[in-house]
């Protein structure tokens, strides 16, 4: 009887299904995960407000609206503000290094005495040069525009609000991410509760996408680990 009818059919069910969990765990070992740069809360709720008070009363605290003289930019946990992303950023790097060193040497042989006669036709001399030039330079880029609409996620004490937020999309398969986060000056604020992303502080900005497109565009974990490895 051979080998293979000797083998009972579960253990090499169990065989197989082994070697498809390794391919799994290394096919999932294949893209490095993504942590986002806006790592505080996407979004954030307005408060509760109290109970409101007995019927008939002037002041009533459980009223959730804004008075009607009071200015409606956003002051509080929950309210909105639009963002306007106009960055663009360019840097440009130039060096350059040069140096030249040169040398000459004749040692000159006397014709009198005994010398001539051994060193007569010995013509000793010796040149040397030393060159070096060096240039490097580098260029970047950085263009970012567009809005997104964020939340209120905190107020700081002197008034500042903390902000933040998140756009998705849905484009041929591919989940397309834009997150914002910062800290923005009440009164950089325009009368159209928008604020240029140039005006607010500890801006981050961050434009990803999930999909087997940008599953294509990343390195292979093999590739990774011989380009690890590799002395050259």
């Amino acid at each position: 009887m051979s080998d293979f009818t000797r083998t009972p059919v579960h253990s090499r069910t169990a065989q197989a299904l082994v070697q498809l969990t390794l391919l799994a765990a290394l096919g999932g070992c294949g893209l490095v995960p993504k942590e986002p740069i806006t790592q505080q809360p996407m979004t954030a709720m307005p408060p509760v407000p109290p109970q409101a008070q007995a019927p008939g009363s002037i002041y009533n605290p459980g009223f959730a609206g804004r008075p009607l003289f009071e200015d409606q930019r956003p002051r509080n946990v929950g309210d909105i503000i639009t963002i306007v992303i106009a960055e663009n950023i360019n840097a440009t790097k130039s060096s350059g290094a040069n140096a030249n060193r040169n040398g000459n040497t004749n040692f000159a042989v006397p014709t009198a005495g005994f010398l001539g006669g051994l060193f007569g036709k010995t013509n000793l001399s010796a040149n040397g040069a030393n060159v070096f030039s060096g240039t490097g330079g580098a260029n970047a880029s950085n263009t970012f525009n567009g809005t997104i609409t964020v939340t209120v996620t905190g107020v700081q004490a002197n008034g500042n609000l903390i902000v933040s937020g998140q756009k998705q999309m849905l484009i041929n398969q591919g989940n397309e991410f834009v997150r914002f986060s910062g800290v923005v000056n009440p009164n950089t604020i325009s009368s159209l509760n928008a604020v240029y992303s140039t005006q607010v502080a500890d801006a981050k900005i961050e434009y990803s996408a999930k999909g087997y497109i940008d599953e294509a565009e990343n390195m292979g974990w093999l590739q990774r680990f011989f380009l690890n490895v590799a002395p050259w």
